[in-house]
């Protein structure tokens, strides 16, 4: 990737981007955010790390896939409650968005506007401090998910998209051949 920085003469140097400074992070607005029509505010405050959003979709989570998001936390005292959340069970939205972003320093720019994890920790004008809170049981509702490292980000977003719902590629991938049904809009006869 090349950029370039103009000076004061009109000259123009070409600098080179290492690939490793890109990175790619999951974003998971959650079910309280949504249901607190927050999105468009989230969306405003993100715009602001500069990153290209590469992927964005609406999920309706199912107990599996929120018990493997949080796998890591299984042994917690709260595990049920937040499988309970992030499927949405405490707010009137069943839902997540769910993002990829992507750019350099895509993790730390994106975690730096999130805000800590705990709402009661974070800095006020970040989004969870402005948004987040503490449920009485001790489930942070934190409005959102964001991947705390490269590691933890590729797990993630392969686990909440496919290969093909990425407008760029952002991990290896592989072409398989397989037979299934699929569903498609009836069209009405004339």
């Amino acid at each position: 990737m090349r950029v370039h920085s103009w000076l004061n003469n009109n000259t123009i140097i070409f600098q080179r981007r290492s690939p490793e400074l890109i990175q790619q992070t999951l974003v998971l607005i959650k079910p309280d955010g949504l249901a607190k029509s927050l999105t468009g505010n989230i969306l405003t405050k993100m715009a602001e790390t500069r990153l290209e959003i590469v992927a964005c979709k609406m999920v309706s989570v199912s107990k599996s896939l929120a018990q493997e998001h949080y796998k890591f936390l299984k042994d917690k005292p709260f595990f049920n409650e937040l499988i309970e959340y992030l499927q949405g069970e405490f707010h009137s939205r069943k839902k997540v968005m769910a993002m990829v972003y992507r750019g350099e320093d895509a993790i730390g720019k994106v975690r730096q506007i999130c805000g800590a994890t705990n709402p009661e920790e974070a800095d006020p004008v970040s989004i969870r401090g402005a948004y987040g809170r503490i449920t009485t049981s001790g489930v942070y509702e934190n409005v959102l998910h964001a991947s705390s490292d490269e590691k933890e980000a590729e797990r993630e977003i392969k686990l909440w998209f496919e290969p093909h719902e990425i407008i760029v590629d952002c991990y290896p991938t592989k072409v398989t051949r397989e037979v299934f049904e699929r569903v498609t809009w009836e069209v009405p006869s004339v």
